[in-house]
C-alpha cells in the first residue's frame, strides 16, 4: 500500500505530461490561426486579381476565366 501511495505522489507531482498537453494546444492554436490568415490572405488577393479583371473588361480583350482565356 506504502509503494501505492509513493507512486501516487510521484505522479501527481510529475509536471512533465502537463507541460507536453499545454504546448500541443499551443501548436494547434498557432496552427489553427495560421491557416485562418492563409485563407484570408487567399480571399483578398482573388478578390484583387477580381477587381483588376474587372478592370481590364473596360477595354480589348478579356481575362482568362477557369484556364481559358482570349
Amino acid at each position: 500500500m506504502k509503494k501505492l501511495m509513493t507512486m501516487a505522489r510521484q505522479f501527481r507531482d510529475d509536471e512533465n505530461g502537463a507541460a507536453m498537453v499545454e504546448y500541443s494546444i499551443l501548436i494547434g492554436i498557432i496552427a489553427a490561426a495560421s491557416i485562418l490568415i492563409i485563407v484570408g490572405i487567399g480571399l483578398w488577393v482573388t478578390g484583387r486579381f477580381t477587381a483588376l479583371c474587372t478592370g481590364l473588361n473596360a477595354g480589348p480583350g478579356s481575362c482568362a476565366v477557369n484556364g481559358t482565356g482570349s
